[in-house]
């Protein structure tokens, strides 16, 4: 029955992903929905994504908690760790057991254990030959994902990319570059206003970043242009 049930959220999932893909989708708002989505269906404790610019830099581009996205920011910091390895080798790197890591990556076993996490899953954004980040998912427990699990992060990833790239951007470069810049131009956006939330109503950044995200989606709003509101005080929440 668990399984059944997962099975029908995947699949609404999916429907509710592809119905974003139409003209004049913000492609923020389609990953928002995505990281929450494999977060919950995933049995993860948090989940984030990493985009890489036209010129290879990687930004934090989605996040369902503060405490995955400052694990990634330290990673892009040093170049090291599991999401960055996973987009360099555009392969699926999973630590099964942060507290072993060994030498390899201290600064991201530090980061992680200190954030509560014991493994970490990272899935590619790739489309045939194109690697533009990565998907990852945070557990609190250690141990590896389940085939079936990682299956379907692949095809959460595949939404992602194919929603970032769009198919006619495999052929139109200038299209794809506006596309991924715009999307690392609202997160900046974003943070700017979960700054602004968080020091005028003295929450966390997450708590911030829920009230963003709850206005958007229930005045049919995208969420930069709340967040672009925010920062320019024509809105206040």
């Amino acid at each position: 029955m668990v399984s059944t049930t997962r099975e029908a959220r995947l699949a609404a999932t999916f429907v509710t992903l592809a119905d974003t893909l139409v003209a004049g989708y913000d492609v923020v708002d389609l990953l928002d929905t995505l990281v929450n989505a494999s977060a919950e269906l995933l049995d993860a404790a948090a989940a984030g994504l990493i985009l890489a610019d036209e010129a290879g830099e990687l930004s934090v581009i989605a996040s369902t908690s503060e405490r995955s996205r400052l694990v990634e920011i330290m990673q892009l910091r040093f170049g090291l760790g599991p999401c960055v390895e996973c987009y360099k080798t555009g392969r699926v790197v999973t630590v099964a057991d942060v507290d072993e890591v060994g030498d390899k990556w201290p600064d991201f076993r530090e980061a992680a254990l200190e954030q509560g996490f014991h493994s970490v899953h990272a899935v590619p954004l790739r489309l045939r030959g194109t690697v533009i980040g990565a998907l990852n998912l945070f557990r609190n427990q250690t141990g590896v994902m389940s085939d079936e699990d990682i299956l379907a992060a692949r095809a959460l990833a595949d939404i992602a990319t194919i929603g970032i790239l769009h198919e006619r951007t495999l052929h139109e470069s200038d299209t794809a570059k506006r596309q991924l810049q715009h999307a690392l131009d609202s997160r900046v956006l974003i943070e700017q206003a979960k700054g602004v939330l968080a020091h005028t109503h003295l929450v966390d950044m997450d708590e911030a970043f829920r009230t963003l995200r709850d206005y958007a989606r229930s005045n049919g709003l995208l969420l930069r242009n709340v967040a672009e509101a925010v920062v320019n005080r024509s809105l206040v929440l």
